[in-house]
């Protein structure tokens, strides 16, 4: 009886040991003999000791950087991508068995994807597209991925650099672009402006009154601007019809009875 409390201390101790406390964001990975038994947490839970064993699993996401990875697009113009990687592990297991390393693992395989969705693309659907693109790696490397228990959440594309070279050609494409539409502008004003006085002439033709009424205008404003008096001998005729036509107005004008 003098040996129970020396046998019973140490039991307890070993008891309590087995206790294990997963966060929220945490899975507990249970091996027995190297033997997987089952995935336990969040939370308090117990093992036996000094028999099994606990890898712990982060479930929260994980942001991946893929930086500086120079790839070709399609027609041939070399390119230098910075793309970032939202992931998580869905399935704690899996990510322990499967792959050595996840996160080395998911990276190597966004540079492979990365390299290989580019070369698909011309350089200007890339600069263009670039939502489509990064949405199209994200499908790409989540197919990899899904037998690791890995889940990409979203692909995003940083920064896109094309060479100096490259660059000045598109800003001299450009440049030429905005000339053009200038001229196409200034083209469809003039041919306006073209029709506008064909129509004006069309008038005054019809009406040689009209025409003498702008000459008179057009006298009264170079008067105006160089601070002249102008005299203006009209036509006879001119007279007889500007009185014949004001003739007419008073009797239209004037009412019936």
């Amino acid at each position: 009886m003098d040996l129970l409390p020396f046998l019973l201390i140490p039991a307890l101790f070993v008891f309590f040991a087995g206790f294990r406390i997963a966060q929220q964001f945490q899975r507990g990975v249970v091996l027995r003999f190297g033997k997987f038994v089952a995935t336990r947490g969040p939370g308090l839970y117990w093992i036996v000791p000094l028999i099994d064993s606990v890898t712990n699993v982060d479930l929260r996401i994980v942001t991946s950087a893929v930086s500086g990875q120079e790839a070709i697009s399609r027609d041939n113009v070399p390119i230098r991508i910075d793309a970032v990687i939202w992931r998580r592990i869905v399935v704690a297991e899996r990510s322990v068995f499967e792959v050595r390393d996840v996160e080395n693992a998911v990276t190597e395989v966004a540079i492979t994807t990365l390299r290989d969705v580019i070369g698909r693309h011309t350089l200007d659907e890339i600069l263009k597209e670039q939502k489509a693109i990064a949405e199209a790696m994200q499908t790409a490397i989540d197919n990899v991925t899904e037998p690791w228990g890995v889940k990409v959440e979203r692909v995003a594309m940083k920064s896109v650099e094309i060479p100096p070279t490259m660059q000045r050609a598109m800003a001299q494409e450009a440049e030429a672009l905005r000339e053009k539409r200038a001229r196409i502008i200034k083209a469809e004003a003039e041919t306006e402006a073209a029709e506008k006085l064909r129509q004006a002439a069309q008038t005054m033709m019809e009406s040689p009154a009209a025409l003498e009424l702008r000459r008179m205008q057009m006298l009264t404003e170079v008067g105006a601007e160089q601070n002249t008096m102008t005299i203006v001998m009209m036509p006879s005729e001119f007279v007889e019809a500007a009185r014949a036509f004001a003739g007419k107005a008073v009797v239209q004008d004037r009412p019936p009875g």
